[in-house]
C-alpha cells in the first residue's frame, strides 16, 4: 500500500488523517470492515504501528520493507494531491525494483474506467500524474501495472486478478480494465 503523506508529518491532532491520499487508503479499510468478502489485505496491519516521529533509517524504512516483503502486490494511490515523498519513493522503488511487486494504481480523481482513457490510450490527465513520482514512471515498465478508478467493484476485481499477484504475475506492461 503506497500513498502520499506529507513530510515531516503534521503535528496536528489529525496528522496523516488530514492527507487526501491517506483518506483514500482508509476508504479501502472501511470497505473491508463493512464487507468481509472485499479482497483487501492491509499490509499496514501486518506489522506493528509506527509513530510519526519514528526514525527513518532505524524504524520507518525497515518497517516499509517488511510490509512490502509480506505483500503480493502494491496498491498505489495516485491523485492530484499526491506529491513525491521519501516514504513513497522508498515504497515504490523497493516494491517494484527489489520485490518485483505488480502494481494496482488507483486514481481517486477519476470516476470511471472510461475516464482514464483517451480513445484506446491513457488520457494525458492520467499520464501527467505519473510524472509526479519519477521513480514510478521510470520503474512501472518492470512489472505489470493495472490502472483503475476508485471504485469498489473494479478494485475488487484487480485485487483478485492473479495477473497482478507476485507469484502469478502477467508480463510487465500497463494494463487497463476496459469500460
Amino acid at each position: 500500500m503506497a500513498f502520499y503523506v506529507a513530510e515531516p508529518f503534521s503535528s496536528s491532532a489529525l496528522g496523516a488523517h488530514a492527507t487526501p491520499d491517506f483518506v483514500y487508503y482508509n476508504q479501502l479499510r472501511m470497505w473491508k470492515g463493512a464487507d468481509a468478502s472485499f479482497p483487501f489485505v492491509d499490509s499496514h496491519a501486518k506489522t506493528y504501528s509506527v509513530r510519526d516521529g519514528s526514525d527513518w533509517e532505524t524504524t520507518l524504512k525497515p518497517r516499509l520493507r517488511e510490509r512490502l516483503r509480506a505483500s503480493k502486490n502494491l496498491i498505489l494511490f495516485l491523485s492530484k494531491s499526491t506529491l513525491e515523498s521519501k516514504a513513497l519513493v522508498e515504497e515504490i522503488d523497493y516494491g517494484i525494483n527489489n520485490e518485483g511487486l505488480p502494481v494496482i494504481v488507483v486514481y481517486p480523481d477519476f470516476d470511471s474506467k472510461a475516464s482514464l482513457l483517451n480513445g484506446d490510450r491513457f488520457s494525458s490527465s492520467v499520464t501527467s500524474l505519473w510524472s509526479k513520482i519519477p521513480i514510478f514512471k521510470s520503474s512501472m515498465g518492470q512489472v505489470p501495472t493495472v490502472h483503475v478508478p476508485l471504485l469498489k467493484d473494479t478494485i475488487s476485481l484487480a485485487l483478485q486478478n492473479k495477473d497482478f499477484m507476485l507469484d502469478t504475475k502477467a508480463l510487465p506492461k500497463a494494463y487497463l480494465y476496459k469500460p
